[in-house]
């Protein structure tokens, strides 16, 4: 087992790296809607801000590890208010994949995140000479 911490890629909240990987395979740990290069920011205003800067810092990691969303497998979503924002925040993460390329995917609600936190996204990835 590899453990990763990507360079550039945001602080983790708590006591975990950005990714463990294993035979090819990735575990990426969920990303916060933080700024990397400001931790102690405020977060964005509303899902639509705070999807796109989690789905940002997955791409982060993803890069950092020579790896692209083109390479995840699946992706676990997980939403404070879950009827209000599940369709806005699809459409954000839709525009992260090629279409008719998704990956499976659960999607939970939650009644709450670390950092007070909107959504939270976690993922798996698979190297592509792995298979």
């Amino acid at each position: 087992m590899t453990y990763h911490m990507v360079p550039g890629a945001p602080t983790p909240v708590g006591p975990f790296q950005h990714a463990a990987e294993d035979g090819g395979w990735v575990f990426l740990t969920g990303q916060m809607p933080t700024d990397p290069a400001a931790p102690d920011a405020p977060l964005p205003d509303g899902i639509e801000a705070q999807a796109t800067r989690v789905m940002d810092n997955l791409k982060l990691v993803l890069e950092g590890l020579d790896l692209s969303f083109a390479d995840v497998s699946m992706c676990r979503v997980y939403l404070t208010e879950f009827k209000r924002d599940f369709a806005a925040f699809n459409a954000v993460y839709t525009r992260y994949f090629e279409p008719g390329k998704l990956p499976a995917r659960t999607a939970i609600g939650v009644t709450a995140l670390a950092v007070d936190a909107l959504v939270e996204v976690d993922c798996i990835a698979r190297r592509p000479d792995a298979a």
